[in-house]
């Protein structure tokens, strides 16, 4: 009995070492074989080995080969910052910044005299009840932590310092008292556990708002208590006719919806200038029902409105949806050049209509899906476009008719608190989110094959997110950052992130020389 066992271990020993031998003579001879890659004709097994580590190529850059400022578009600090301000409600970090000071930067001026926590004006209340995280013991290849109920201070602006859209346009404005918000996100790019997730644990936060992206508002999107500010782009997703054309009657019943506060008018995305994408595969029959279109066929929407073709007509357009939806609306633009923002905003001044919110996302935004040359080279960074547009409207005496949403990389306080001082009210943040439900940066959103179940609608990888779980991460995330702003703004000796200015703003070129009121061409 002995002997037949050991001579079954040697039989399978011996399968175990030719299988990988025939495989390896196959694949030699089927590359020499092929015509497509010459280096796997000349050099079959280094070749091979070749497109193995380009595929790894993201992964081992990530984990292994990149400092914590070198990663793109965010470094491994600020995917750290989302993850523990996510899981923990922590901003804690230790020894000093990584931060390259000899190169050129903003800087945020500090005040000899800072605010004194009491003297911020915020409010405190309602408490929010969430989950947190706390790491018990940590080693090399052991982590314990558990989770508890936790209590939170909200942060919310007081009602004197509140941000209202439309407070003299519309029969309901819509008060905002959180000032950052969910950029523009549909369901489709992203599945419903993700809309589902964000959606409530925004929710949790309070005090702000969810854009629900050019995919028109789903059920997922208003599963939470949070206000939602309905997005449409040139495809007219959820508005639209069997024709394609824009449908006033649509547009009626999703203004009746009493959790969408505004509309926003999408002609540009900074990672897209043009309309957006989403591959057939990804296009569910419910996705489909939802935007009005036919199941499993690739999107692509036009380049622009076909209802208006200039400012006037654009602006003709936003009266008309505010006069039929009674609620806001607002529109989102990608700065190009001066000229063009400024023929924009004197047909404001001449019509005497004004959106009551003008979202400014920059070219260094993100998206599900666009085309590389769009997202490399088409749109000012939002650093560069946030002040261009400020100037123009305070040119023409309408800043104060209107509020600037900035959107643009920008998911940490720090950063925002830039873009508030350059001349925002609002800001919009997209992918800050995206990783606070669970996105490791995979960067296949366009595939429908997210390993975490983020950016697909396939039923077997959203399985992986739980939207239990990810709400009290959305929610931690949106409360430590909007904390850190009001940090922020105490150092620099204002008593609330509404009061930031340029002044609050320095810039530090490579030389060492500090300009104190940078202009756009510095900042870029």
């Amino acid at each position: 009995m002995v002997v037949d066992l050991l001579i079954t271990i040697i039989i399978l020993m011996g399968i175990v070492a030719v299988v990988p031998l025939i495989l390896f003579i196959r694949v030699f001879f089927h590359d020499q074989k092929q015509r497509e890659h010459s280096i796997l004709r000349n050099y079959p097994v280094l070749g091979k080995m070749r497109y193995i580590l380009e595929k790894m190529g993201p992964e081992l850059r990530q984990y292994l080969f990149n400092n914590n400022n070198e990663g793109k578009p965010f470094n491994r600090g600020e995917f750290e910052y989302v993850y523990k301000a996510a899981k923990y409600n922590d901003r804690m970090i230790g020894f000093g910044s990584e931060r390259d000071f000899d190169e050129s930067g903003l800087y945020i001026v500090n005040h000899m005299f800072p605010k004194q926590k009491e003297e911020m004006k915020l409010e405190q209340e309602p408490k929010i009840r969430t989950r947190l995280y706390h790491i018990d013991n940590e080693k090399l290849f052991s982590r314990k932590e558990h989770h508890e109920e936790g209590i939170l201070n909200p942060y919310y602006l007081p009602d004197e310092e509140a941000i209202v859209l439309g407070k003299d346009t519309v029969e309901k404005p819509f008060q905002i008292k959180g000032f950052i918000g969910q950029s523009a996100m549909s369901f489709g790019s992203l599945g419903d556990h993700a809309i589902t997730a964000l959606s409530k644990g925004l929710g949790m936060a309070g005090g702000t708002w969810m854009n629900t992206g050019e995919g028109s508002l789903s059920p997922y999107h208003l599963k939470g208590d949070v206000d939602l500010i309905m997005q449409i782009s040139p495809g007219l997703f959820g508005v639209r006719t069997d024709d394609g054309e824009f449908s006033w009657e649509e547009f009626k019943k999703k203004s009746d919806i009493e959790q969408v506060k505004a509309f926003e008018l999408k002609l540009g995305q900074g990672a897209k200038t043009r309309g957006g994408h989403v591959e057939g595969e990804k296009v569910t029959e419910e996705i489909a029902e939802i935007r009005k279109i036919k199941p499993w066929t690739t999107i692509d929407s036009p380049n622009r409105f076909r209802e208006f073709s200039d400012s006037r007509g654009l602006l003709e357009f936003v009266q008309k949806m505010r006069d039929v939806g009674g609620k806001p609306v607002g529109t989102k633009i990608v700065v190009g050049n001066e000229s063009q923002v400024e023929e924009f905003v004197r047909a404001m001044k001449e019509t005497g209509i004004v959106p009551d919110f003008i979202t400014v996302d920059g070219g260094d935004g993100g998206t599900g899906a666009t085309y590389y040359e769009l997202a490399q080279s088409v749109g000012l960074p939002t650093f560069a476009a946030l002040p261009l547009v400020d100037d123009l409207l305070k040119k023409y005496e309408i800043r104060d008719q209107t509020h600037m949403v900035a959107s643009g990389k920008l998911l940490t306080p720090d950063k925002i608190a830039m873009a508030l001082a350059l001349g925002a009210d609002m800001i919009n943040i997209a992918r800050g989110f995206m990783l606070s439900v669970g996105c490791i940066m995979a960067q296949v959103c366009h595939t429908n094959n997210c390993p975490v179940g983020v950016a697909t609608t396939d039923r077997k990888l959203q399985n992986g997110l739980s939207v239990e779980e990810k709400k009290y991460r959305v929610c931690n995330y949106l409360v430590a950052i909007r904390q850190g702003v009001f940090e922020m703004a105490a150092t620099a000796g204002i008593d609330s992130p509404t009061k930031f200015t340029r002044e609050h703003l320095v810039y530090k070129d490579q030389f060492h020389s500090v300009h104190s009121s940078p202009d756009y061409e510095k900042i870029v």
